[in-house]
């Protein structure tokens, strides 16, 4: 009883992945440039940033289960929003909010199970709830993409995750959870990010920083590129998005499988080696059909890198646990850090040129994936 409203609050988690085909119609609605366009995603992300490490304390004061709450909250609010007033005054300030509860919601609904779940069932029921996150970020683009098609509403969708979002949250609140006893020492933010001084954990972060820029930049280009090379509608080139998602859930479940076996680091060092080669051939690509292979194996060949960078920098330092989770965790902000980039590019030199800088975060996530495999705990 008590893990079902945990459970669908993990796929409420994963309605922030609409951001990349969302700024594709944004864009196209309101008539603007790659580089406004690309502020909508970096707004949604930044937050990752700035309110990790207060969101951690917050969740000492007034528990997990009332944190979750709150986010939830947060997150109906924001989905709101643009029903209320599409304008794109609106859709920015509603993005900011959709950003702000998803970040309180990533740094507290993980430790919320540990109130409901057995410790030795506790890596299952992650595993499960980030399965149910990656499942919604599949289904999103295309569901959107049925919205615009069949109703010429691609915001239809804000009623669907607007509604889920209060379901949640009046479902988590009629179930009892026992509070948790206040234990260890508060994260400290100077502390978290003073640890970037081991070479180890820096590469960690920078792991993290990248694979999460380069797939915001991605899902938010991919739409635009089918339309600009072969003239896709946006709902018809979103499609690419949930290839990539698919793809991606698919990797993270048999990545599960193998790493029983394999190195972490030397995995980590093959697959983004994979997904280097497989985005260089999407970048130069002119085929459309050849396109949605290249853009399913780069999601299949990225799709554990967070999951490795995370474990490897928590098996380097275990004294710090607690500044490791909330540190990693603020390196979801590079989704926030480089689609602007990208779209200042993209403006200046056009839309193929934007993608030299997902091709720059992969090729420094190689290299930190090379130097971490070299180095050992």
């Amino acid at each position: 009883m008590q893990l079902g409203p945990v459970f669908f609050s993990f796929a409420v988690m994963g309605f922030v992945d609409i951001v990349g085909v969302a700024t594709s119609y944004v864009k196209q609605d309101f008539g603007l440039s790659d580089r406004v366009a690309t502020l909508l995603p970096s707004m949604t992300l930044i937050w990752f940033l700035l309110i990790s490490m207060p969101t951690a304390s917050l969740m000492r004061r007034i528990g997990r289960k009332a944190t979750v709450m709150a986010s939830l909250a947060v997150m109906a609010a924001a989905l709101v929003l643009p029903l209320v007033s599409y304008t794109f005054a609106g859709t920015f300030a509603a993005f900011a909010l959709l950003g702000i509860g998803n970040t309180i919601l990533q740094v507290s609904l993980n430790p919320l199970l540990k109130n409901i779940v057995p410790e030795e069932r506790m890596t299952s029921a992650l595993s499960f709830g980030q399965f149910t996150k990656s499942v919604i970020s599949l289904l999103g683009p295309v569901l959107t993409g049925l919205a615009a098609s069949r109703f010429g509403d691609w915001t239809l969708i804000f009623y669907v995750y607007g509604a889920a979002s209060v379901i949640a949250l009046v479902w988590l609140w009629l179930v009892p959870v026992e509070r948790e006893r206040e234990s260890g020492v508060a994260v400290s933010g100077l502390k978290a990010f003073g640890l970037l001084k081991d070479g180890y954990i820096l590469l960690c972060f920078l792991s993290i920083l990248m694979v999460v820029g380069f797939e915001i930049c991605l899902t938010t280009v991919i739409p635009q590129r089918f339309l600009a090379d072969f003239g896709m509608p946006i709902e018809g080139g979103g499609l690419g998005c949930s290839v990539y998602y698919a793809m991606k859930t698919s990797g993270t479940f048999l990545g599960g499988l193998l790493l029983v076996r394999l190195r972490p680091a030397g995995f980590l060092k093959w697959t983004s080696a994979a997904a280097v080669a497989a985005f260089l051939l999407y970048w130069v690509c002119g085929v459309q059909w050849m396109q949605f292979v290249l853009i399913a194996l780069t999601g299949l060949a990225a799709a554990n890198v967070f999951a490795i960078a995370f474990a490897l920098a928590m098996a380097h330092r275990p004294e710090n646990s607690n500044e490791i989770s909330a540190l990693m965790i603020t390196g979801v902000a590079g989704g926030a850090l480089l689609p602007p980039l990208m779209g200042l590019l993209s403006d200046a030199a056009g839309l193929r040129a934007g993608l030299a800088v997902p091709m720059a975060a992969l090729l420094i996530l190689l290299g930190a994936a090379f130097s971490l495999s070299r180095q050992k705990h």
